[in-house]
């Protein structure tokens, strides 16, 4: 379903939680699709949201995918502001640099917050 201004913003979030999900084991849409018997197209509206994803395809791509229909319709989340942090990781190179991030000594951490804020504060 859209609405007047686009998708349905639960479909967004549906898609969202599986393209997250889904760059999180590093499989690609091609892959997925594959399994599916889609193409990587449909594959990509699901993620976009602007095609639904049927019952009976969420419980196909959540068992691909080694999560639940629950956590990818929303149901495991405990709050909204998740939707925010889900969208932050659906940013293509976030999931890697969390990664990074996370292997990283605590003086490179400082270092690599130090330049991403850098990178993206206004300039005066």
């Amino acid at each position: 379903m859209t609405t007047p201004t686009g998708p349905d913003p639960i479909d967004v979030a549906v898609g969202t939680r599986i393209r997250v999900q889904r760059r999180h084991l590093k499989i690609s849409q091609d892959e997925l699709a594959q399994v599916l018997g889609l193409t990587f197209q449909q594959v990509q509206k699901y993620e976009r949201g602007t095609n639904r994803v049927s019952a009976s395809m969420l419980v196909r791509i959540a068992a691909k995918l080694q999560t639940t229909v629950g956590s990818l319709v929303g149901e495991d989340m405990v709050a909204e502001h998740d939707m925010a942090m889900l969208t932050a990781l659906s940013t293509p190179g976030a999931i890697e640099l969390l990664q990074a991030y996370g292997q990283a000594t605590p003086r490179a951490r400082k270092a690599m917050l130090g330049m991403a804020k850098a990178l993206v504060e206004p300039e005066e």
